[in-house]
């Protein structure tokens, strides 16, 4: 089986996620998926007891709010397939540690520094890796300007974190109602 990247991204309920795991079924082999979540509350504590439910038994999980590509990168078992769902609640769980010191004034360029940070490193582990990397993450450049500031330098660095990895892998699928459309490489 050739090695490859694979980005898959689209909004909220759009299949990103069954999809990840439905290629990671097809491609075999052993499997390790990579949660980037944090229980924060009870209807996120549900939400990933869910998503437990739905991988196979034999997977293998790493929980790894932050520095995600070291946490893969130190697991020194050979996995076939690595899922990394998602790269939205990574920028989500780096923003919030900015936030639980500085609050709502959190420094959009202190951010973003940090979420580079954690970009490079994951694209460092994709070049290194002789396993196939699935990853997803969200679109959310196509609704409305939201209101907020922190919201807003949310948004931007994630949009900015998803052309990274855009760039960096080998194919990316825009999903839409649970259809992949291939963006990248183009037919």
């Amino acid at each position: 089986m050739e090695r490859k990247s694979i980005l898959l991204i689209g909004g909220a309920r759009s299949g990103k996620s069954s999809y990840a795991e439905e290629l990671a079924r097809q491609l075999g082999g052993e499997v390790l998926f990579v949660a980037t979540a944090e229980a924060r509350d009870e209807e996120m504590h549900r939400r990933i007891e869910v998503h437990k439910k739905s991988r196979p038994s034999n997977w293998h999980t790493l929980e790894a709010p932050c520095n995600v590509g070291k946490c893969i990168g130190a697991d020194n078992r050979k996995f076939n397939v690595v899922v990394l769902d998602c790269i939205t609640l990574l920028v989500n769980n780096v923003l919030c540690q900015h936030m639980a010191i500085h609050g709502e004034y959190v420094n959009e360029i202190l951010v973003e520094q940090d979420v580079k940070s954690e970009i490079n490193t994951i694209i460092d582990f994709l070049k290194k890796s002789s396993s196939t990397c699935i990853m997803v993450t969200n679109e959310v450049g196509e609704g409305i300007i939201p209101l907020g500031a922190t919201t807003r330098i949310y948004r931007d660095v994630l949009g900015r974190a998803n052309q990274m990895l855009a760039r960096a892998v080998d194919e990316v699928y825009l999903m839409v109602a649970g259809i992949p459309l291939r963006v990248k490489p183009q037919t």
